[in-house]
């Protein structure tokens, strides 16, 4: 099958589309084909090995696989296997989405997965821009299960135009929450489109200039002391990535933070299963939350899209099409 591979660590270049063995879908799993998948942060810095301090010896050889997400149709199903925990009532042809289970290897024509890793996509929504909504998970985990945001809050969302800021901008409102985003200059509009209430250019206007709030949601992993700072008494921070050129520090900072002072920083590493994956699906449903989508790519862009995403700017989601 077509998959996009690399054979070293490096720049966007060094990814290519390639041949990879068709997976087979093992008890318990579904072979789903893939329509499109998002390019992420993570993936960025995997490919270019930056996350070796933090994969250590389960890092494996060459050639390595990118893709965390995907949306798709089942194309067939693995023996059966009793459920650890809820799973969806899927058949072949059932369109579908979800998130590896902390891997990459999504970017290709099949993938085989979990039943429980998988759930229903909204009815009428097309799986290509779909592609830019599993992330969605990691925002409702941020807001609602780690920072428990209220109604009334003031939130503060960094990159409020990213793939998963503009979805926290969505969420947040839905929430009830004050919506303050910072964002480049060019996306101000957008932002303002998408629910938030105060939007600012994040070159021209520092922490100092901001006030306080409730919830901090950081999605650039800098300047994480300054921005700590920032939260009213009983305020929450929640950060879901690393300064990608002092990882080692910014693991330093966030594990510092849970014991020295009230305010802590939340970091966590997103792991979705179906009764998130179906939350966001409802969410979707109900129109609390749509896609972004900043660019449409074949497979044999993965590398464009990769740098795309790493040249800043991005309004939503960098997709690829691979069916």
């Amino acid at each position: 099958m077509r998959a996009a591979l690399f054979d070293r660590y490096g720049p966007p270049e060094v990814l290519y589309e390639g041949r990879a063995p068709k997976p087979e879908p093992g008890p318990g799993q579904a072979l789903v084909r893939v329509h499109a998948v998002s390019v992420n942060g993570g993936e960025s810095l995997g490919r270019a090995g930056r996350l070796r301090l933090i994969t250590g010896l389960m890092d494996r050889g060459f050639p390595k696989r990118v893709g965390l997400d995907f949306t798709g149709e089942v194309a067939a199903l693995g023996p059966a296997r009793p459920a650890r925990g809820p799973v969806p009532d899927v058949k072949p042809g059932d369109r579908v989405w979800g998130v590896l289970p902390r891997t990459f290897g999504s970017a290709a024509e099949f993938v085989a997965v979990s039943l429980d890793r998988l759930a229903h996509t909204p009815a009428g929504l097309d799986l290509v821009r779909a592609a830019a909504l599993p992330v969605g998970t990691t925002v409702i985990t941020a807001l609602r299960d780690k920072a428990r945001l209220r109604a009334g809050e003031r939130l503060l969302v960094r990159g409020g135009s990213g793939g998963v800021g503009s979805l926290a901008v969505q969420l947040g409102r839905a929430y009830g929450a004050r919506v303050v985003a910072l964002a480049g200059a060019r996306n101000l509009d957008l932002v303002r489109d998408l629910g938030a209430d105060e939007v600012y250019d994040y070159a021209t206007t520092g922490p100092s200039d901001l006030g306080r709030f409730d919830v901090v949601l950081d999605t650039a992993g800098t300047r994480l002391r300054e921005f700590r700072r920032l939260l009213a008494p009983g305020g929450r921070m929640v950060t879901i990535a690393f300064d990608p050129d002092r990882i080692a520090t910014s693991i330093a900072y966030i594990v510092a933070s849970a014991v020295h002072g009230s305010r802590r920083v939340r970091f966590f590493s997103g792991d979705p299963r179906h009764a998130l994956l179906a939350d966001l699906t409802r969410l979707v449903e109900s129109g609390a939350l749509r896609p972004v989508v900043d660019t449409i790519r074949p497979l044999s862009e993965i590398a464009a899209a990769h740098r795309a995403l790493e040249s800043g700017g991005t309004r939503g989601k960098h997709i690829i099409q691979v069916i």
